[in-house]
């Protein structure tokens, strides 16, 4: 009897890597950014990936989001081999598969709340009363259905980040790709917007963070630390049982990085 299609997809790891290396030539040297990285993902997992400036999360970042492909090894996004992909199926895989959150927002200057929200249905070809109606639920997913109407200069930056939250959200990507998301914002509306993670996380999103905080990654259910473009560690530990609760309801910064430390 033939397995549905539907089911085999179901049965593969969301993202999978393995010895994944990626170089790049500065002058006359070869830089390894990553270093034969083995990674697996499962669909409906919260993890963060967490290292120091030059550890390879960056590269990481962007091999996972299909905006750079390895040089050596293997990823496979819902069992896709983005190496024998061309531009216009990354492309399009990209838009289709990911949700990307940014550490300075990306979004348009000019434009609504709502309009930010739905440029991946634009995309899309999504027709415009049907884009504008899901934009609007997305928005009111994130706490913000009364500020459709808003440009991001009329936003707190807590405000713009879950528009980006939104617009990531509204085409319903099998990842959410944060990068830094927390990185411009004070601590309490850090807090507010990594709850709001927890709250998409337990509706169901996979989410993939990355950040250079200990305190944020500890908060994690899932934590992969990278050191000089190498998985260190990969799992969840104590700390993130002990960060998580100060983290998310009302301790300060600095008693959650005690906790981690």
């Amino acid at each position: 009897m033939e397995v549905p299609l539907v089911e085999v997809m179901a049965a593969l790891p969301l993202i999978e890597l393995k010895g994944v290396q990626r170089q790049y030539r500065m002058g006359g040297d070869t830089i390894l950014a990553l270093d034969g990285v083995s990674l697996r993902i499962e669909r409906g997992e919260f993890v963060a990936v967490v290292g120091a400036s030059g550890s390879g999360k960056s590269t990481l970042m962007n091999i996972i989001g299909c905006l750079d492909v390895p040089t050596a090894g293997t990823y496979a996004l819902q069992g896709k081999d983005v190496r024998t992909l061309d531009d216009d199926a990354l492309s399009t895989l990209r838009n289709r598969e990911i949700g990307f959150i940014f550490q300075n927002f990306q979004l348009l200057p000019r434009a609504s709340a709502l309009k930010n929200v739905e440029l991946p249905l634009v995309y899309r070809d999504v027709p415009v009363r049907e884009r504008r109606e899901l934009a609007r639920r997305a928005l009111e997913r994130v706490g913000l259905g009364q500020r459709t109407a808003h440009k991001p200069s009329e936003l707190s930056g807590g405000q713009r980040q879950r528009v980006s939250i939104a617009r990531a959200l509204v085409a319903a990507p099998s990842l959410l790709l944060a990068d830094e998301p927390t990185g411009n914002l004070d601590t309490a509306t850090g807090r507010e917007i990594l709850e709001l993670f927890y709250e998409l996380h337990a509706a169901g999103n996979t989410i993939l963070l990355v950040t250079h905080e200990p305190a944020i990654a500890a908060a994690c259910p899932r934590t992969v630390r990278l050191s000089d473009g190498r998985v260190t560690s990969d799992g969840p530990g104590s700390t993130a049982e002990r960060a998580v609760a100060p983290a998310l309801h009302g301790e300060s910064h600095a008693k959650v990085e005690e906790s981690v430390h």
